[in-house]
């Protein structure tokens, strides 16, 4: 079992946080599975170990179900490791003005739910079985804007990034029965996409004194899916340079 080959599901994986943490795991040795909307990157279809990426949108109901039967069949009834929850959204106003409760379009708050929240839960329920068998670990991506106001994120993204944090508190007591740990990794200020010129101001507020890059939150991952940390759970990790101090 030691010399066995893992096997990870990575969401969101074509850029950002989740394509550093496939590429991560991919160093590691571990065959990946992953999902975006985008295709992944010519670079990492030359990996033999890429095994299966599937362009999915989780914040559809089909587009999932068809995720997670195209997954469990790539996996011919072998365990699965690890499952990372990365795929997310922030919604902005064409003029990037931060989305509150008092502005906005209501049904927005759907589709944040629907990506940033439900379909983690739908993923995890969807691979119980597989991870069960690998005495796996989930590691669920959640945010600082889930923990206080932030200048940028909206509202509804915040919540929601509060929201799957108090699931990741919840798996972590009912997956323990399958012998699968849950846990979430909480990012800061990363330089990604979602960043923008205006973030630069929050600098000073980091005691690290810069932002982090999305290798800094894979290493987290890829440790709470490791052996390393086979009697954590329930443990949300915080990669923010000290800026939650604060």
């Amino acid at each position: 079992m030691e010399n066995e080959r893992k096997t990870v599901v990575v969401t969101g994986a074509s850029r950002g946080i989740g394509h550093s943490t496939a590429t991560l795991f991919l160093e590691r040795g571990w065959r990946i599975i992953t999902c975006s909307r985008e295709a992944a990157p010519p670079e990492c279809k030359r990996d033999p170990n890429w095994t299966t990426h599937i362009a999915t949108d989780l914040g559809d109901a089909e587009s999932i179900a068809n995720f997670i039967k195209k997954a469990n069949e790539a996996l011919e009834g072998a365990p699965l490791h690890g499952l990372v929850n990365n795929a997310g959204m922030s919604p902005k106003t064409p003029y990037k003005e931060r989305l509150g409760c008092l502005n906005g379009d209501i049904d927005a708050w759907k589709q944040v739910f629907d990506l940033n929240f439900y379909a983690p839960l739908k993923l995890s329920r969807g691979f119980a079985s597989a991870l069960h068998k690998g005495h796996g670990g989930i590691v669920n991506v959640t945010s600082i804007a889930g923990h206080k106001i932030h200048p940028f994120a909206g509202s509804a993204y915040s919540i929601s990034k509060a929201a799957l944090s108090a699931l990741t508190r919840e798996m972590a007591n009912e997956f323990a029965d399958l012998d699968v740990r849950v846990n979430a990794v909480c990012p800061g200020e990363i330089e990604t996409d979602m960043i923008q010129p205006e973030y630069e101001a929050l600098i000073p507020r980091i005691p690290l004194n810069r932002m982090g890059e999305p290798k800094d939150v894979a290493g987290s991952i890829y440790y709470l899916c490791s052996e390393d940390s086979k009697y954590i759970s329930g443990t949300e990790i915080w990669v923010t340079g000290g800026q939650h101090l604060f």
